[in-house]
Formats: structure tokens, C-alpha cells, sequence
């Protein structure tokens, strides 16, 4: 059985969603934690693993927490994706970075980057891979999105004050929009973030590290091509170092996850990762 679960903080509720498995050694049930959805009155169906989004007892759960805002949220995200998909895809720079204004002005930048700036660059994406766009529209696409983080990026201000997060790719993967994602929201929460997003050799990165000391690393892949060489560099960094390791990008959100010697990331928030950081 799978439902809601709510969880009072001081003066606001937040949603696990969670799971009854029968535990025939103690003879009773207990409950396991699927996903953290996040504040309530936050929470919306694209939040929900892609199994439970339609199921209605879920959605009458969720709903029930402040239904006046989950309307508002949906309507806003959904207005916000279409715009965004189209200035983007026209290259207008300053429309999209009014677009990450006006949002954030409502939720916030780790809401822009999941629900909004994720979801359109995947649509594009797909529509490249569709010929409903050509390679024209999707690389102007692609270098707007990237200006885009660059700029939400120069805004940043704060000191950094917590663990050394080292984000790379492996040699071979391209795409490096994930990584300007993460050394963004990231820097916003207060960490000192090396940005190594663009494809260069493994001996590079394992000299960085040698060099700078980096509390965690993070992986990034984007296309499944580039896993055989993921692993690979996974596997060098350990052989040297003793650092955690998390992977994860649009090439792991798949039903079959491949191995790694690390922790592999699949479905997380941005809002979740922080806390991941703080428990490695």
C-alpha cells in the first residue's frame, strides 16, 4: 500500500510518500519511504515518482494541503514551461532570464531548475530527436539555457562556508548544462563548488583532486553512451582516493540503473542534494 504521509515542522507540513510492507519476522507492518516530496503547500504531481502520478488517492492527498496554492503552482509551471520552451528556442536571452524572475518570485530557484528549466530542456531534446526542431534550434536552445545559468549564477553573493564539492563529466560527455545547474543552486547554499563541466582526461581530474582536496564529487552524465566511460572514471577516482561519490544525470533516469562504485542518484530534487552532501 502506498499513500501520504505528513509531517509536522514547527508550523508547516511536509510530504513523504511512503510505503506499508509487511515485515512477517515482527509479524506487523512498517512503513518505507519512497520519495520526500517537500513542503506541502510546495508539493505537486510532477513531484511524484512518474508510477504515482495518476493514481487519485495520492493526488486527493496532496491536494489537501492548501489546495488554493497547488492550483496556483500548477498553473504558474505550466505557463512558465511553454514560455520559456519558446524564447529559448528563440534565442532571447533576456525574455528567459525574466521568465527565472518572475517565477522566483513566487518559488524559488531550486523550483525554476527542477519544474521549469529540466523539464523544457528534455522537451527540446526529444523534439530534436523528433525532427519537430532541427540541430540549429536545439544547439541555440542549448547556449541561451547555459547564458541563462551563467547569469542566475553571477548573481549569487554569500560566502562559502561548507564541504568542497568537485562537479565533472567523463571524457566523451559534451553536455555540460547540468553541471552550470548544480554549480549554481549549490553555490546559492553556501558551498565552494569546482565546475570541471566540460569533457577533458581523467589523469586532469585525478590531478585536480591531488591538488584542491574536494569533500565530495559529483558525475554527471547525460547521454547513456557515456556511461562505460562514467564507470571508468569512477572506478580510477576510488582506486586513488577514498572521497564519496555520487553520479547521476539525464542518462541514469531509466528503469534499469547501471552499477557504479558509487552512489547513484536517480529522481532526486535539487533541494534534496544539500542534504545527501551533508550525510557523505
Amino acid at each position: 500500500m502506498v499513500y501520504i504521509r505528513a509531517k509536522k515542522v514547527k508550523s508547516d507540513n511536509y510530504l513523504y510518500l511512503v510505503k506499508s510492507i509487511w515485515d512477517s519476522k515482527k509479524n506487523t507492518s512498517k512503513q518505507e519511504i519512497i520519495k520526500y516530496l517537500g513542503k506541502a503547500s510546495e508539493v505537486v504531481k510532477d513531484d511524484l515518482p512518474i508510477d504515482y502520478r495518476n493514481d487519485p488517492k495520492i493526488l486527493s492527498a496532496i491536494a489537501l494541503h492548501n489546495p488554493r496554492d497547488l492550483v496556483k503552482r500548477e498553473e504558474s509551471t505550466k505557463k512558465s514551461k511553454q514560455i520559456l520552451y519558446k524564447k529559448l528556442t528563440d534565442g532571447d536571452i533576456h525574455s528567459s532570464v525574466k521568465i527565472y524572475e518572475e517565477y522566483t518570485k513566487i518559488f524559488n530557484s531550486a523550483d525554476f531548475f527542477d519544474k521549469i528549466l529540466r523539464p523544457v530542456m528534455h522537451k527540446i531534446g526529444d523534439d530534436w530527436a523528433n525532427n519537430i526542431i532541427n540541430i540549429a534550434t536545439e544547439h541555440v536552445a542549448s547556449n541561451v539555457a547555459q547564458a541563462l545559468v551563467k547569469i542566475i549564477m553571477d548573481k549569487v553573493t554569500g560566502n562559502a562556508n561548507k564541504k568542497k564539492i568537485l562537479v565533472c563529466v567523463p571524457v566523451g560527455e559534451e553536455h555540460h548544462l547540468g553541471c552550470d545547474v548544480l554549480e549554481t543552486y549549490l553555490s546559492l547554499k553556501g558551498f565552494k563548488v569546482y565546475n570541471m563541466g566540460t569533457s577533458i582526461p581523467t589523469e586532469s581530474i585525478l590531478s585536480f583532486i591531488e591538488s584542491n582536496k574536494p569533500d565530495v564529487i559529483l558525475v554527471s552524465i547525460t547521454l547513456e553512451d557515456n556511461i562505460l566511460a562514467g564507470q571508468r572514471l569512477v572506478k580510477k577516482i576510488k582506486d586513488q582516493y577514498s572521497i564519496p561519490i555520487l553520479v547521476g544525470g539525464f542518462a541514469l533516469q531509466s528503469t534499469k540503473v547501471p552499477k557504479f562504485e558509487a552512489t547513484v542518484i536517480t529522481e532526486t530534487t535539487l533541494e534534496e542534494i544539500p542534504k545527501i552532501l551533508r550525510t557523505v
